[in-house]
């Protein structure tokens, strides 16, 4: 089904034509209203009346994740305090988190861009969905929950974890549709198998995944061992959370919704457009928002776009998977992860040396793992073994803290760890995807 006909289904010409009204009334909105993109209008030399349809959004300067950091945490937001009914916050890469807000109106539209990603996917109203997407500061889990109740579905607020017990929720209540991420939805399969339970015969049909990548291997895998439709979600908290852009059951691109997500691919070096079809960074403009809209948003991810009409119907333009990044962040159990928060931990420890390197794996059916390799000064190296291993606690702690993921600590000696002349190789990630 389709949950908002007339803009999923919108003529070019028209979508257009919508686009350019909300593009106008974001620049005078964002340039009254907020001085840090007042600043940056008046040092690209742009007026909010330049504005006069999609086209001219080239004219506006780039956003960043920088630009939230260095303005955490209100200096991005549009509307008084009093307007704003909910904060969520995502890991910063050393200091400040990602902080992004949301007045009513944001949360309406929030639900209906996640009613729309459930619908596209083939869920109907009426139908269960089991969400194990965790809850909290992170938005996966709420996103979801909002759309489910906004398209009319009972929702089983499981959250993320207790894997036996969701297992049993299956069993026992029959939900048609899953959203968690992908790898556990395989590390769910085996812990099913060791229950006695035959994941084929399980009750969900339909997958809605997302919050880290995956391949076609990997999607072939979970809808065969599942017996399920597996689609992906594409979303990012500055943005909104997820609910950005959604797979229908042709699997062929992520349909972004572009009346409100406008989305732009670019030369990640030279800011330059690039061809339908070629691969760029993701660039996207909220059109609608109120808390915190972002003009021209770099999410440093590398997708290509597709604007032919889709055989469901939909007109709105297809993002491919995410296929790299133009920056060291890694994605584990759907947090993200930076080398630099790892190196401002390890700043902070005596003892250690500013050499470190992150090993990521996800053996078959299970989920991701985190290894840290950091090497320790000579003097702590040849100090007692009871020394070490506090400091491997501390270390482990530490980055616990920081990055809200358990990471196993290596410690090794002095310069055993690969030099390099260029850029040093943070990230070794051997998950087959």
């Amino acid at each position: 089904m389709i949950w908002n006909e007339k803009y999923e289904c919108m003529p070019v010409n028209e979508l257009k034509q919508v686009q350019s009204e909300r593009l106008k009334k974001l620049a005078a909105y964002i340039y009254t209203n907020c001085s840090v993109y007042k600043d940056k209008f008046d040092k690209a030399g742009i007026k909010p009346d330049a504005i006069r349809s999609i086209d001219d959004i080239k004219k506006l300067p780039f956003t960043t994740k920088i630009d939230m950091r260095d303005n955490y945490p209100y200096g991005l937001f549009c509307k008084d305090q009093k307007e704003v009914i909910e904060i969520h916050v995502s890991s910063g890469t050393t200091g400040n988190p990602t902080l992004v807000g949301y007045t009513r109106d944001d949360i309406k539209l929030w639900s209906e861009v996640m009613a729309r990603c459930m619908a596209c996917a083939g869920a109907e109203p009426g139908d269960t969905i089991q969400n194990a997407y965790g809850y909290g500061l992170f938005t996966g889990g709420l996103g979801a929950h909002y759309g489910g109740l906004e398209m009319g579905l009972r929702v089983i607020p499981m959250s993320s974890g207790q894997t036996q017990r969701q297992l049993k929720i299956m069993q026992d209540f029959k939900p048609k549709i899953i959203s968690c991420t992908p790898s556990y939805a395989l590390y769910m399969a085996e812990e099913a198998r060791e229950m006695g339970i035959d994941p084929k015969k399980g009750s969900w049909k339909i997958g809605v995944f997302g919050a880290e990548p995956w391949s076609e291997k990997m999607r072939n895998e979970i809808e065969a061992t599942w017996n399920m439709l597996a689609t992906d979600i594409y979303g990012l908290s500055e943005i909104i959370g997820p609910g950005v852009a959604q797979e229908c059951p042709n699997k062929n691109g992520l349909h972004i919704f572009s009346d409100v997500f406008y989305p732009e691919i670019i030369d990640p070096d030279s800011g330059e457009a690039v061809a339908e079809g070629q691969d760029g960074e993701l660039v996207i403009t909220t059109l609608t928002k109120q808390a915190i809209p972002l003009i021209r948003y770099r999410t440093r991810d590398i997708v290509s776009i597709n604007y032919e009409k889709c055989k469901c119907g939909r007109t709105s333009p297809r993002i491919s998977k995410i296929k790299g990044r133009t920056d060291d962040m890694i994605v584990v159990r759907g947090i993200n992860v930076f080398p630099s928060q790892i190196e401002h931990v390890l700043l902070g420890i005596k003892g250690t040396e500013p050499h470190y390197q992150i090993i990521v794996d996800r053996q078959q059916h299970q989920l991701d793992e985190v290894e840290v390799l950091v090497e320790v000064n000579s003097k702590m190296f040849s100090d007692e073994v009871k020394q070490l291993e506090e400091l491997k606690r501390k270390i482990k702690k530490e980055i616990s803290a920081v990055l809200s993921i358990s990471a196993k600590v290596t410690l090794v000696e002095p310069k055993t760890i690969e030099r390099s002349m260029g850029k040093a190789k943070r990230v070794i990630d051997k998950r087959q995807m």
